[in-house]
C-alpha cells in the first residue's frame, strides 16, 4: 500500500482545515516545498496536493508551488481542487505532474469525467467526498444528488482506474478513519482505491493494508506529531 502524505495548498503556504471548514485553518508551514522535502527523506515516494483555493474558483493560483515541489523531489504527485476543464488537467500535467483528481465537475457532468479518462486514461483520478452517505461537491459545501456507489458504479463503467474516496466527517477530527467504508469498497469494486481522511494511527494504516487498497493519505496526523512517516511507509508494506 501506498502512503500519500499530503499538502493542502492556500495561499503558497502549506494549511490543514477541520473537516473542510475554511474558517477553521490552521497554517503549518510557509514554504510547501521544505514539507515535501522532508516526506522525501522519510521514504515518501508519492505526494497528495490540493489547491484549496483552487476548490473555490477553478484556478490554479499555487501551480509554481506544484511545480516546484514537482520538479525539486522525486515525488510522483497527485493533485485535487476544482479542476473543472481539460485546459486545467493539460496545465498540471505539463509541469510534471503525475495524477490529477476531478471532484465536482466530475460529479456534476459526466462527459467532462469521460472526455477527461478517454484523453488521459490513468491520469485521471476521482476524487470522491462523502457527506451522511451523499457525495459532497463544491469545496464540500453542498450535497450532490448521487450517493457514493451510484458514483463508483458509474465510475467504474466509464474506466476511471483511482478513486480517492474521503469521508467529511472523519477528516482532520483525529478520530480514526472508517474502516468499513474502506472494506466495502475494496470489496465491491475493482478499482484502486486510496483512504483519505481521518487516517490518525500506525493502526489505522495497518487495518487500511490489511483490506489490499492501493493507498492511504496522510494529513494532519503527521502535522501534529501523531504519525512518523517512515513508520507508517514501513507498516504499509
Amino acid at each position: 500500500m501506498i502512503i500519500f502524505p499530503a499538502i493542502d495548498l492556500y495561499d503558497k503556504k502549506a494549511v490543514r482545515l477541520y473537516k473542510g471548514d475554511y474558517a477553521q485553518m490552521t497554517v503549518y508551514n510557509e514554504n510547501p516545498l521544505s514539507v515535501a522535502k522532508d516526506f522525501e527523506k522519510s521514504g515518501a515516494t508519492h505526494i497528495h496536493l490540493v489547491d484549496l483555493e483552487g476548490a473555490k474558483d477553478g484556478t490554479t493560483p499555487n501551480i509554481e508551488v506544484v511545480s516546484e515541489i514537482v520538479n525539486k523531489t522525486s515525488l510522483f504527485a497527485e493533485i485535487g481542487g476544482g479542476i473543472r476543464s481539460l485546459e486545467t488537467i493539460e496545465k498540471y500535467l505539463s509541469v510534471g505532474v503525475g495524477r490529477v483528481i476531478l471532484g465536482t465537475a466530475a460529479v456534476t457532468d459526466e462527459s467532462f469525467l469521460l472526455r477527461s479518462v478517454e484523453k488521459y486514461g490513468e491520469k485521471i483520478a476521482l476524487g470522491v467526498d462523502i457527506k451522511d452517505g451523499y457525495v459532497a461537491i463544491k469545496g464540500w459545501t453542498e450535497k450532490s444528488a448521487y450517493t457514493l456507489h451510484e458514483l463508483c458504479e458509474k465510475a467504474e463503467k466509464i474506466g476511471v482506474k483511482t478513486l480517492i474516496c474521503t469521508d467529511i466527517s472523519k477528516d482532520g477530527a483525529m478520530q480514526g478513519t472508517n474502516r468499513e467504508l474502506y472494506s466495502e469498497l475494496s470489496r465491491r469494486y475493482g478499482i484502486d482505491i486510496v483512504a483519505s481522511g481521518g487516517v490518525s494511527s500506525l493502526d489505522d494504516i495497518k487495518a487500511l493494508r490489511e483490506m489490499n487498497l492501493y493507498g492511504a493519505i496522510i494529513g494532519k496526523a503527521y502535522y501534529i506529531g501523531a504519525i512518523d512517516i517512515s513508520s507508517a511507509i514501513e507498516v504499509a508494506k
